[in-house]
């Protein structure tokens, strides 16, 4: 695996952290800015909306550049609003830096994933990509729990800075990894052909399981602290192990996933989402069984970053001539459902239904992801056979009825 690749998931590392990490810095960040828990929380949202509306905009406007150079110019704009928001004494500039810091965190992700696939080669694609989506399952395990104890012992402006400061050393690497010219994608296509590229059908409906299937995730991640306190019986002091439990399974299942994959790519997202939905299932069952959910967190964690990262490497086969724009929307699609996941577990906390709630909301939307996929599959089985004019018997493939069109080859 190029040493760039590795490079590209040290930087999502940093900025995956940056995404999760306020949720244990938010009482201090609140007392420290004079502001409500609200307001401080909206910190988080604004994040996520700057993610989605990062991804389709940030990536295709520098598509013309070398990668190098939009990587390092996305990484220094993150950076730099990193410094400000840890400078700053007012709720609104932080509000504002980040906004501006998902969406270059948005717009490098894109650029990363494409450039780490194209780096890897067509044989180590799939594992390309799971080394970077691998940053953020670290993150989670890492990053997160490290920040909550630099905010503990120095404040929350000590998370800001130790994530400015990881990003440096990637900054440092980037110039000599990645090369400098320009991707040859972008001489063959332009804007508009790339943005055409993503309306086909098939493309849009893999993006849209892909949302679900990360809004399953993290509706349950969001929530997993009153489930297991207030459900499993475990004391507040063990949250973080049961949070570092669901990342390890991630890191485990975006590994895997992506050996796996290269050669069963199919089997692998079908496999794993069906898996999905009956383990939600069984962990809102079993919630109440310490061991039961500590295994089902684990398997659960695997199960979900596996699954997305193969989704991930799906969105870019099925869009072969737009790798950009691709990867600008699957980057979206993972953010919408990181932002919609949450809302909706807390309408059904809200709702009176109980910790078990949000759960039973993954479950759901896992089933409507498998119900997508059943017609996706439909659908690519009935692209793929045709029925010549006049024939009357059994349907037949497309390139084989394009041969008996052109006729015979010498």
């Amino acid at each position: 695996m190029p040493f760039a690749v590795y490079v590209l998931g040290l930087a999502v590392f940093a900025q995956g952290t940056s995404e999760f990490m306020l949720s244990g810095l938010l009482s201090g960040l609140a007392d420290d800015l004079h502001v409500p828990l609200g307001a401080a929380g909206l910190l988080t949202s604004a994040f996520a909306a700057g993610m989605v509306a990062g991804a389709p905009l940030a990536a295709p406007a520098c598509r013309t550049w070398p990668r190098r150079r939009a990587l390092l110019f996305f990484l220094g704009v993150f950076v730099a609003a990193h410094v400000v928001g840890a400078l700053t004494p007012g709720y609104g500039v932080l509000l504002a830096t980040r906004v501006v810091a998902a969406l270059a965190d948005a717009g490098f992700w894109a650029v990363a994933l494409v450039t780490a696939r194209d780096l890897a080669g067509p044989h180590q694609r799939e594992r390309a990509t799971a080394v970077v989506v691998g940053g953020v399952t670290v993150a989670c395990v890492v990053g997160v729990p490290a920040g909550a104890a630099l905010g503990e012992l120095w404040g929350w402006r000590s998370a800001f800075w130790a994530v400015a400061l990881v990003c440096v050393p990637a900054a440092l690497a980037l110039p000599a990894a990645v090369p400098g010219g320009r991707p040859e994608d972008v001489a063959r296509t332009g804007a508009r052909s790339e943005l055409r590229a993503l309306a086909r059908p098939r493309l849009l409906l893999t993006l849209l399981v892909m949302a679900l299937v990360q809004g399953a995730t993290f509706c349950t991640f969001s929530y997993l602290e009153p489930l297991v306190t207030r459900v499993t019986g475990f004391g507040a002091d063990r949250v973080p192990l049961v949070l570092a439990l669901f990342g390890a399974g991630a890191f485990a299942g975006v590994t895997l996933a992506g050996r796996l994959a290269d050669a069963r790519p199919h089997a692998v997202t079908g496999a794993g989402m069906a898996a999905l939905a009956a383990g939600w299932a069984a962990l809102a069952l079993t919630a109440g069984h310490p061991a039961a959910a500590l295994a089902l967190v684990l398997l659960q964690g695997g199960l979900a970053f596996g699954t997305g990262t193969t989704l991930i490497n799906r969105v870019f086969h099925l869009a072969p001539d737009a790798p950009t724009a691709a990867g600008s929307f699957a980057t979206a699609a993972f953010n919408v459902g990181a932002a919609a996941g949450p809302w909706l577990g807390g309408l059904a906390l809200g709702a009176g239904l109980g910790f078990r709630a949000p759960v039973w909301v993954s479950a759901l939307l896992m089933c409507a992801a498998l119900a997508l996929t059943g017609a996706l599959s439909a659908s690519s089985r009935s692209s793929r056979s045709v029925r010549p004019p006049g024939a009357t018997g059994r349907p037949v493939p497309e390139a084989e009825a394009g041969r008996r069109a052109a006729g015979p080859t010498e």
